[in-house]
């Protein structure tokens, strides 16, 4: 049993992180730099990105970032997602905890080494008219999309499965606008009310869509390539994100509530214990936010 938990451990890590014991090379830097950061501890942004649940605000924001034919045809043309999965979602994480946990010279790093990465993803995409336009990904329209449904996942997910956000959940959007600003994205929403306004203006304007290759990269994110060991908690977590969804982007997803016959499945609470095992499992802390609080005593800020 211990050796089960152990393996299941690490590779929880791994997924997450890329490494299964040693800490990333990229969250020692957090230790390093001059400078507080844009975020500091007992900010709106670490209580969210400090929780487990941004494991399902991610793959909730992966879901409706795919509903934009314009993002997904950049994902699909120019990456290489079904090879290299774990090392994509590594690479996230470490672009979230480059904002959320470094320097601001080390968090303008991070952004502009995704923005320069986009540079050379272009093309043409059908919209949801029926229109081909072209794209590139970054593309103030797109880069909105993506910045609005991180945004917008991740508070959800906290606020269904975490604890309270400091300053509530206007302090969170109005924090993490400055990733958006970063990311060249212009007067991004600073209050919920706004994002949602966004959101439900995206949808109004016919641009998203359901399609075959929606239902393809559904049908991934369901089910990736994952260590047997941790498909199970994941089956669960991707339900929670589909729970979360409001109901207009689960129809054009193909999704549905999951369900025992004519009765909804308890998922919030499973995933809650879910979520509860992976929180005991990671400890309670993480090695980006220790990093970044020993640069913060060393500058006389925490």
């Amino acid at each position: 049993m211990r050796t089960f938990l152990t393996e299941w451990q690490a590779e929880l890590k791994r997924t997450l992180t890329g490494s299964r014991d040693a800490l990333p090379d990229w969250a020692r830097k957090f230790a390093e730099g001059d400078d507080a950061g844009y975020f500091l501890p007992g900010s709106a942004v670490w209580a969210v990105h400090g929780g487990v649940a941004t494991i399902v605000g991610g793959i909730r924001s992966l879901l409706m970032q795919s509903l934009h034919p314009g993002v997904l045809a950049g994902v699909h043309d120019h990456s290489n997602f079904r090879e290299d999965t774990l090392g994509r979602l590594a690479r996230t994480t470490a672009w979230i905890h480059a904002l959320t946990y470094g320097s601001t010279a080390e968090a303008r790093a991070a952004a502009t080494r995704v923005v320069r990465l986009h540079e050379s993803v272009n093309g043409t995409y059908v919209d949801g008219g029926g229109t081909i336009r072209k794209y590139s990904a970054n593309d103030p329209e797109l880069v909105r999309w993506v910045h609005n449904t991180f945004t917008d996942s991740f508070l959800c997910a906290h606020e269904l499965w975490d604890g309270p956000i400091p300053g509530g959940p206007d302090a969170y959007v109005r924090e993490w606008a400055e990733a958006g600003r970063l990311m060249g994205v212009e007067f991004p929403p600073e209050s919920k009310a706004a994002l949602n306004r966004e959101l439900r203006e995206s949808l109004a304007a016919g641009t998203l869509r359901g399609d075959e290759r929606v239902a393809e990269t559904v049908a991934f994110i369901r089910d990736p390539p994952l260590h047997p060991l941790l498909k199970p908690g994941y089956r669960i977590l991707f339900e929670a994100a589909v729970l979360s969804l409001e109901p207009e982007y689960r129809r054009l997803l193909g999704l549905q509530i999951a369900r025992l016959g004519p009765l909804p499945l308890p998922v919030r609470l499973a995933a809650r214990v879910t979520l509860a095992v992976v929180r005991l499992a990671l400890g309670p802390a993480s090695p980006s936010r220790l990093a970044a609080h020993e640069r913060l005593q060393r500058l006389g800020v925490a």
